[in-house]
């Protein structure tokens, strides 16, 4: 879908305790400035506090950031502020996703609620690629 803005094929790269990661870069075109502009302030990764999320953004998020738990599923959000994490967490409210932040080690992560997990998989499950769907909790 990103073919007409990206420079060169996805490569992979060696992440964290012997994951794996993709990566590639995009033309610079106003569109994508728009969204930087919005999402890093300061050279800092932040979430503005006005966010629409849809089901598919929701998926491809989750995708990338989230994980399973047994009834439940989390978004790694660990790496954001906690007023960005609010501002995630005040947007999953929107769509009448509960959810908290939950104590990751030394960090904070959004926990979904086990009550609003089916919710969130329903929302997100059309968008999901096959090779992603193990992310989905029992």
């Amino acid at each position: 879908m990103l073919k007409n803005i990206i420079v060169s094929a996805p490569k992979t790269y060696s992440g964290n305790e012997g994951r794996i990661g993709y990566r590639f870069f995009t033309k610079s075109i106003p569109e994508l400035t728009e969204i930087y502009q919005k999402f890093y302030q300061n050279k800092k990764k932040v979430v503005p506090d006005v966010l629409h999320l849809t089901p598919l953004t929701l998926a491809v998020w989750y995708m990338d950031d989230g994980s399973k738990s047994y009834r439940s599923c989390y978004f790694n959000s660990q790496m954001f502020d906690m007023i960005s994490q609010q501002n995630l967490l005040d947007s999953l409210k929107q769509l009448g996703i509960n959810a908290a932040l939950n104590k990751d080690k030394t960090y904070k992560r959004i926990r979904i609620s086990t009550f609003s997990t089916p919710l969130l998989m329903n929302m997100i499950k059309p968008h999901m690629i096959k090779s992603m769907r193990y992310k989905i909790p029992i």
